[in-house]
């Protein structure tokens, strides 16, 4: 008797149980995930390849299917974190706040707690990514066109486009050194007195965009 012929999938199609596109995404995010906690224990020039393919158990050989070198590694990790901070304050900014305090204070204590609760994340984000003056810099202005089009929300549209742009960036640059202190100090102040001033720096600065 002939048995009916079975359906067959290519060789190494599924594996465990993962699709071969599951699998390849699975790497990348361990990969990702070793980094980002290497990176933030560590100084750049500290932490190799291999040290990140090995606590992400991962063979070497796939390392280099995702990423150029650490280098792209770095600045992927980098973006990836930095984009899930801006979300996480994006979606904590009432849509018609009352008035700038109503905007500011719930994007400041969304940040924060989300640092603070995350200090590998705040670690790479702020501090432990060296060489990176440019891609800084571009992090700066993107965070500052994010912050720009939320605050539309209660301050009106500015007479001076570029003096309001300007001050944008100055904002963003001006947290972003606050954070980086508090993040050398050991993340010791209460959060919550951190997200205060930052609302309270923020309203000065934008109340008087004008």
């Amino acid at each position: 008797m002939i048995e009916p012929a079975r359906a067959t999938r290519p060789r190494g199609e599924t594996y465990g149980g993962q699709s071969r596109e599951e699998r390849t995404a699975d790497r990348r995010a361990r990969i990702s995930r070793a980094a980002l906690e290497l990176f933030a224990a560590r100084s750049y020039d500290d932490v190799t390849v291999a040290e990140v393919c090995a606590r992400a158990k991962v063979a070497k050989r796939y390392f280099y299917d995702h990423f150029t070198d650490r280098e792209d590694l770095l600045l992927s990790v980098h973006r990836q974190e930095n984009d899930w901070l801006l979300a996480g304050m994006s979606a904590a900014a009432p849509k018609e706040p009352d008035n700038l305090d109503a905007l500011l204070r719930p994007m400041m204590t969304a940040l924060v707690t989300m640092l603070a609760e995350h200090p590998d994340s705040a670690r790479v984000i702020y501090i432990n990514a060296p060489r990176m003056e440019l891609r800084r810099r571009g992090v700066l202005r993107k965070n500052a066109e994010l912050v720009g089009r939320l605050v539309r929300r209660s301050v009106p549209r500015p007479r001076d486009r570029l003096r309001r742009e300007r001050l944008l960036l100055a904002l963003v640059a001006g947290v972003t050194e606050v954070i980086i202190d508090w993040l050398e100090r050991g993340m010791t102040d209460d959060p919550a007195v951190l997200a205060d001033h930052l609302t309270g720096f923020a309203a000065a600065l934008l109340s008087g965009a004008e």
